[in-house]
């Protein structure tokens, strides 16, 4: 049965898991108005607006004093690679993978690094592995929320306060997003372009004291291109986290990111920006939780990310399909979305079980989203229907 279209439309359709939506009132003129372009990164100006970005970044996070954060190159997996390169080896290492990218970081620790004792606990997409597992003498290597399955820990009471190894925790749609327990924390990771709605191809990385003793403590037996050193002569390069980077940073998308750290700041700082995800998700929760067509990928409620929401759709017509058919399903109705310019970029990971994958972090509006899902039981009976006829 067609339904008519909503009277109500999303004032911003983007609802995209990366790059994600700019902040509200977000404008480029005056984004490149303050950014040092045609500058030297290297200039007092220029430098001076990197290190602002350092600094508020911690500030905001609330990190613990001697936690250092650098801008690196390669967005989020370059941070990443950056601390599996160069820290892993001297002791057991278990990674931790229940979605897309934490596979990625487990076939590269296996197959890549040959860690000679590397455990892998896996979970399926929608659930988590069992933390209760890991080995307090292992280093660790996860996703607090996983971007492609919508599962995220509920909390790191799991890793050992005394534990031997050190934490490699990518967070890059948590931050600013979800309470992040720092202690717990050795090795952080994002990106500017999820929850702070800034420009791709930078990553953050944080450092806990423990992590910069390793670094400095362990020479690894493989080469390391020059993007991925953070030590030299066994010294931590301390330029890094003050604003000298590895490589050439685009100015535009460092002033991009100071206006993000502006916003959050001027909302009400960390806890807003983690107020804003959760309404957002209530709101679409509340849609999925009276709508019979679809569920949410993860059922314990306690694991269900307020970022990336992955929901599955449960209609017996559409679960009869092979697996082809039901991505056939999920192509139309997101086709149906875009074509009315409702909603953009909200099918499932290409790795994830057929379904939606709908943005709710802190640059998203709440009243976009309940918008949003009369919108989608229009597509999903128009895309039924079509199928039907």
């Amino acid at each position: 049965m067609s339904l008519p279209k909503p009277a109500l439309r999303p004032q911003r359709p983007h609802f995209s898991s990366g790059p994600c939506a700019k902040r509200p009132g977000w404008s480029a003129e005056a984004v490149a108005a303050r950014a040092h372009l045609g500058r030297s990164h290297r200039a007092a100006g220029p430098k001076a607006q990197i290190r602002e970005v350092i600094t508020r970044t911690a500030r905001l996070l609330g990190l613990p004093e001697g936690y250092r954060v650098g801008i690196v190159p390669g967005s989020d997996t370059g941070a990443v690679e950056m601390a599996m390169w160069t820290m892993l080896g001297p002791r057991p290492v278990d990674v931790l993978a229940w979605e897309s990218f934490g596979e990625g970081w487990a076939t590269d620790a296996v197959k890549q690094l040959k860690l000679p004792d590397c455990r892998v606990l896996r979970a399926p997409y929608g659930e988590l592995p069992d933390l209760s597992a890991v080995r307090p003498e292992a280093d660790i290597l996860f996703t607090w929320n996983g971007t492609t399955s919508g599962a995220r820990v509920p909390d790191a009471a799991w890793i050992p306060a005394d534990r031997q190894g050190i934490t490699i925790c990518d967070a890059t749609s948590a931050v600013f997003a979800q309470d992040l327990d720092w202690p717990r924390l050795d090795v952080t990771t994002f990106s500017w372009q999820k929850v702070m709605g800034g420009e791709a191809g930078h990553g953050v990385i944080i450092l806990s004291p423990r992590a910069v003793a390793r670094l400095e403590g362990h020479t690894p037996d493989r080469p390391l291109p020059k993007v991925f050193r953070l030590t030299k002569g066994g010294r931590l390069i301390e330029g890094i986290f003050a604003g000298e980077t590895i490589n050439t940073p685009s100015m535009l998308a460092v002033a991009d990111a100071l206006d993000a750290l502006e916003w959050i700041e001027s909302i009400g700082g960390l806890p807003a920006a983690i107020a804003r995800a959760d309404a957002n998700f209530a709101a679409l929760q509340e849609w999925v939780d009276r709508t019979p067509w679809i569920e949410n990928l993860v059922a314990e409620p306690a694991h269900r990310s307020n970022t990336s929401v992955c929901l599955k759709i449960v209609d017996p017509a559409v679960t009869a399909l092979d697996e082809a058919g039901q991505r056939a399903f999920v192509k139309t109705l997101c086709g149906l979305l875009e074509a009315e310019g409702v909603a953009f970029d909200i099918a499932g990971y290409r790795d994830a079980p057929p379904g939606l994958r709908i943005w709710c972090g802190a640059t998203v509006e709440a009243a976009d989203i309940r918008a949003l899902t009369g919108w989608l039981d229009w597509a999903f009976a128009a895309a039924a229907a079509s199928r039907a006829a």
